[in-house]
């Protein structure tokens, strides 16, 4: 079944929001963003601008007719600053002009006078001054630790520090807003959540819902960045298009991008963790300081996520987990592939590492002993089922050997001075479903038309990893035509109301399981009037296969044309709009109790990393992955998301450093100063194996979501590397902190030496 969105994408014929044809009377957008982090705002000079070329107005937030405000969990962002700014980069005034030039010209000679007020950049700062997004924390407890440290043979304590991470998808935040029949609007815009676009706009402009459509052919990118942060470049584009009643587009340059939007947070996190002697875990208390940025965004759900991966693959029976959004003056942080799982992951993992050395055991010989068993107990109540991880972690030894590449490794090590290489092995444990219950529905619309050619409508976005293809192949599979004659429609919010972010790694299981319900459904009324009209009395006997009717296994003169056809002629429905939401998932939010995913991922990778001692450069030389895939709806689509979720872990591990200074101004806003993995940072070795004989009712064809899992498996080359420059300069102290950069390295070579 071929792919026919790669194919597009290979041959250039893929239109993005800056590809699709506009009118000529068509108007450009551009933003004067605020300079400053943190200020209130004196008086704002806007004449200068309106009288430069080509501009046809400029907007503030006394222009907006609803409500200025695009806070989705919290209404605490203001589309247009109105008194105070916050960061650097956020948007005061809007400017509209004939070409894109002459609006970022214009935007310069905007006048704002500013009284600066004090800068908050660290989250540990801003709890101590109160400056939170939320006043109470989050808190999860599973036991009691206060009554076991008595009982441990060895607690530490100590602090770790995760790093934020750029998006960088290829195209940037991006709108195009045409004015509609009887004062509505039709949106199209790079997001991953048209509802939210439509719902937003809508109070902005003060103007009912349904009177916006939004729109999403794909995305050229997203990894989360486009869940809520492309909410506010639609609406700036809907409000000059409703005021100006012309089509308005606005595209953001890549460093405007990266400066004005918000990334992965940074976290500083603070543990306790407590030991057996022979490895078992036997209480951990955690403290996360989650640096949120200047508003909320989706800082509560990400925290939520943080608190419920605090444990990643191992049961602790007691846990105390502690979660702080803290309110800083830098753009707002939002979603990134794994909302906050790998946050909580390095800490524990960092802390199993730091507890190996006191212990006389290699890390994996901990890891070891405190994976997750079937019916163990997470820290939210939730019972593993079906659980993998330890099936998992013993195919990798059995198929890699790891005592026999410890072995060659400590060779190496022997005979060689001045390159390094450390190993590590990364299990993962990720829920699937969004935190927030009510998240988990989604729903389809599926067309037959006359010929036997079918459309797919759903609320999925697709942003290159593939939702399109494996939701064709779920109808495909279920009414046995050729997928050729399939069809993804765009994900419109007229076609599909009240969609969910595709989000959550649960794109391809919500909207797959929607789409199975309404094929279902036809598949059964086509059986049906087969059956009447051919007076076969078992339905059950009736069945498709490659095109073709059978009756009680033998083959028909009849085929899928044909019976679409006569069903046509004979009046039956051939259309279904079904809905799906995920079954027997819950969460107390009073109590942090409950049932929140649907099922969890598995699986373990072993990394091998070689570091050049003198110069402080490296590798990563193989990555070697046994994953849960369930059953696989498609093998090539699974096998490419978990090899970028891979690199993307990787690179926040490694190479990728945001750097703000004190006055909240980002130092690494383009892709000089900011690096990312390229193909020749990939490592030369990835073997992904897919674990056999697993099943997984709720996905979709028995599969598992592979969206953000495997970016936790990057989580093992910043300990392979660890473990690299250990054995060189042995192990005094480094402090544990991502992302371990090539001047770290060289750093922690030779700062104690």
């Amino acid at each position: 079944m071929k792919n026919y969105d790669s194919i597009r994408h290979v041959k250039g014929e893929s239109l993005f929001i800056d590809d699709l044809s506009i009118p000529s009377s068509a108007l450009y957008c551009a933003v004067y963003a605020s300079p400053i982090a943190h200020g209130k705002i004196l008086s704002i000079n806007l004449d200068e601008a309106k009288a430069s070329e080509g501009v046809v107005a400029v907007y503030t937030h006394s222009d907006i007719p609803g409500e200025n405000q695009i806070g989705g969990i919290i209404q605490d962002e203001e589309l247009l600053a109105s008194d105070h700014v916050h960061f650097i980069g956020e948007p005061i005034a809007l400017i509209v002009a004939k070409t894109q030039s002459n609006a970022r010209l214009a935007a310069k000679k905007v006048k704002v006078e500013f009284e600066k007020l004090e800068v908050i950049t660290d989250p540990k700062d801003a709890f101590q001054k109160g400056s939170l997004i939320v006043k109470e924390p989050k808190v999860y407890i599973s036991g009691n630790v206060d009554e076991v440290w008595d009982k441990c043979d060895l607690i530490i304590e100590d602090t770790v520090e995760s790093g934020g991470q750029e998006h960088l998808y290829l195209e940037t935040q991006s709108s195009l807003c045409y004015p509609t029949e009887g004062s509505g609007l039709k949106i199209i815009s790079s997001t991953q959540n048209p509802t939210a676009i439509q719902r937003t706009a809508a109070k902005v402009l003060n103007i009912p819902t349904n009177q916006i459509e939004s729109e999403v052919s794909r995305l050229g990118g997203g990894f989360g960045g486009k869940e809520d942060q492309a909410t506010a470049w639609a609406c700036l584009a809907a409000l000059a298009a409703y005021k100006l009643k012309k089509p308005v587009k606005i595209i953001l340059s890549r460093q405007d991008d990266m400066k004005m939007t918000g990334k992965r947070h940074p976290y500083t996190s603070d543990y306790k963790i407590g030991f057996s002697k022979e490895g078992k875990i036997l209480a951990y208390e955690v403290t996360y300081f989650q640096n949120s940025g200047a508003a909320a965004d989706l800082s509560t759900a990400i925290l939520d996520r943080t608190m419920a991966h605090c444990t990643n693959s191992y049961f602790v029976p007691n846990v105390k987990a502690t979660g702080w959004c803290c309110k800083t003056n830098l753009p707002p942080n939002t979603a990134f592939r794994g909302f906050g799982g790998p946050q909580g992951m390095f800490v524990i993992e960092s802390a199993i590492h730091k507890a190996s050395k006191k212990l006389g055991m290699e890390p994996y010989q901990i890891q070891a002993v405190n994976l997750f068993a079937e019916g163990d107990e997470f820290p939210y109540g939730q019972k593993i089922e079906n659980g993998k991880a330890k099936e998992c972690w013993e195919r990798m030894f059995a198929k890699y050997d790891v005592e026999s590449v410890k072995r060659e490794i400590d060779q190496f090590n022997t005979s060689n001075k001045l390159f390094k290489k450390g190993f590590a092995l990364m299990p993962i444990c990720f829920g699937i479903s969004f935190t927030h219950t009510m998240l988990n529905q989604a729903s389809a619309l599926v067309h037959v038309y006359s010929d036997g050619s079918v459309g797919i409508s759903t609320g999925a976005i697709e942003m290159g990893q593939g939702v399109n293809m494996k939701i064709r192949q779920v109808a495909a599979n279920i009414f046995n035509i050729d997928g050729a004659r399939i069809k993804s429609e765009t994900t419109n919010t007229t076609r599909n109301a009240n969609t969910s972010a595709t989000a959550a790694s649960s794109g391809a299981d919500l909207n797959g399981n929607a789409t199975a319900i309404a094929c279902n459904a036809i598949l059964k009324r086509l059986i049906n009037f087969y059956a009447a009209k051919n007076n076969v009395t078992d339905v059950n006997s009736v069945e498709i296969r490659n095109e073709k009717l059978y009756v009680n296994g033998a083959e028909q003169n009849y085929n899928w044309t044909d019976l679409i056809l006569n069903a046509y002629q004979n009046r039956i429905d051939l259309s279904e709009h079904s809905f799906y939401a995920t079954p027997e998932i819950y969460f107390d939010t009073k109590t942090n109790k409950g049932k929140p995913f649907a099922y969890h991922v598995y699986g373990t990778a072993l990394t091998v990393a070689k570091v050049d001692c003198l110069r402080g450069t490296y590798e990563i030389e193989s990555v070697k992955i046994i994953h849960d895939f369930g059953q696989s709806i498609n093998k090539v689509i699974d096998r490419s998301q978990t090899e970028g979720a891979l690199m993307q872990g990787i690179g926040w591990v490694t190479l990728e450093e945001i750097i703000y200074n004190v006055d909240g101004k980002l130092l690494t806003d383009n892709l000089s100063t900011y690096k990312v993995p390229d193909i020749n940072f990939t490592p030369k070795d990835i073997d992904i194996e897919f674990l056999e004989n697993s099943f997984n009712k709720p996905g979709p064809m028995n599969s598992k979501a592979i969206g953000e899992p495997p970016f936790m498996y990057g989580i093992g080359a910043y300990f392979a590397l660890r473990n690299a420059v250990e054995s060189f300069k042995g192990n005094t102290g480094i402090k544990y902190e991502i992302p371990l950069s090539p001047e770290r390295v060289l750093m922690n070579l030779y700062e104690a030496k």
